[in-house]
């Protein structure tokens, strides 16, 4: 093979480096489009929006005329949907994610296991919504209630959180768990203690990604009965009720509403003024999403500092 001369040495680096220039000024491009468009949308809402952003804006109920209506039942409802929704999909997801990957031999049944909760990942929100009409609402008979919505929601981003927890599982170097299990601790042990905490900032990125999917879905909460206008709130444990004094869990079974809904319903309305308050609301659900965004970043941050390899 004929060797290349210093100047034709020079002469690749020197295109590879051209290259790298282009591939980074195209992708600085792509961020900045991104962030512009992202930045556009969200001003827009917030300028059509910002004279309903007021105090009465957030604890009205919604109402037939655009200048009284609020989204207090909505946000409420969005908030209880979303803890029943974590505390359903969190812990059987980082279960699963553990249990695939750290004692599930590899067989033909992981392998099918596997495939299946990729391929549900990508399956459109619609169908789960139709699946829990026929499971949750019907054959459990849990009605069109907020524990229907949020074990909807739950199984929509369970396979997001099996991946995100398998991911940062993988990522941990084998010396960490050679090295546990080298001075006689089990497999348990090297989970609970050293694969779990240095997993837990990949994994809560991934929890917060689903979440954050969860609270904007409509179609599979319209699908199970969500309704477009309430004027009520879930029962507060142990006050008094019309029916009695509301138990512990009376709030799952109640009827809700939530964010995505209530702008739906505004949109759908001829008079402009709805316009505004969907605005208004649409601004209030980007900074929901933002905000556990923030605290995902934040929570990463604190974890992985705390973290010594």
């Amino acid at each position: 093979m004929k060797a290349l001369t210093t100047e034709q040495i020079r002469s690749v680096i020197a295109r590879g480096k051209l290259k790298d220039s282009i591939f980074q000024a195209v992708g600085i491009f792509c961020l900045v489009v991104g962030l512009l468009v992202i930045l556009l949308l969200v001003g827009d809402m917030l300028l059509r929006g910002i004279d309903r952003l007021s105090l009465d804006f957030f604890t009205n109920f919604a109402s037939r005329r655009a200048a009284q209506s609020g989204i207090l039942s909505a946000w409420v409802g969005t908030i209880l949907v979303m803890f029943v929704t974590a505390l359903a999909a969190v812990p059987l997801g980082v279960a699963a994610g553990i249990y695939l990957e750290e004692y599930a031999r590899r067989n033909w049944v992981t392998e099918i296991i596997e495939i299946n909760i990729t391929n549900l990942a990508a399956v459109p929100s619609i169908v789960y919504g139709l699946l829990s009409l026929g499971i949750f609402v019907y054959a459990f008979g849990f009605g069109q209630s907020i524990l229907s919505a949020g074990l909807t929601l739950a199984l929509l981003i369970l396979p997001i959180v099996i991946v995100s927890t398998r991911e940062a599982i993988r990522a941990i170097p084998a010396m960490i768990r050679e090295g546990s299990m080298a001075v006689g601790a089990t497999r348990w042990q090297t989970c609970r203690y050293h694969i779990i905490p240095y997993a837990m900032p990949g994994i809560l990125t991934g929890v917060i990604i689903g979440l954050a999917r969860a609270i904007g879905e409509t179609a599979p909460i319209i699908t199970i009965g969500a309704l477009t206008f309430i004027a009520f709130l879930p029962p507060v444990p142990f006050s008094t009720t019309g029916e009695g004094t509301a138990g512990l869990f009376d709030w799952v079974m109640s009827p809700f509403t939530v964010m995505p809904i209530q702008i739906f319903n505004w949109t759908s309305r001829p008079d402009p003024a709805f316009e505004v308050n969907a605005a208004a609301a649409g601004f209030v659900l980007m900074a929901m999403v933002l905000s556990m965004n923030a605290l995902a970043i934040w929570l990463r941050y604190r974890l992985r500092k705390n973290i010594k390899w």
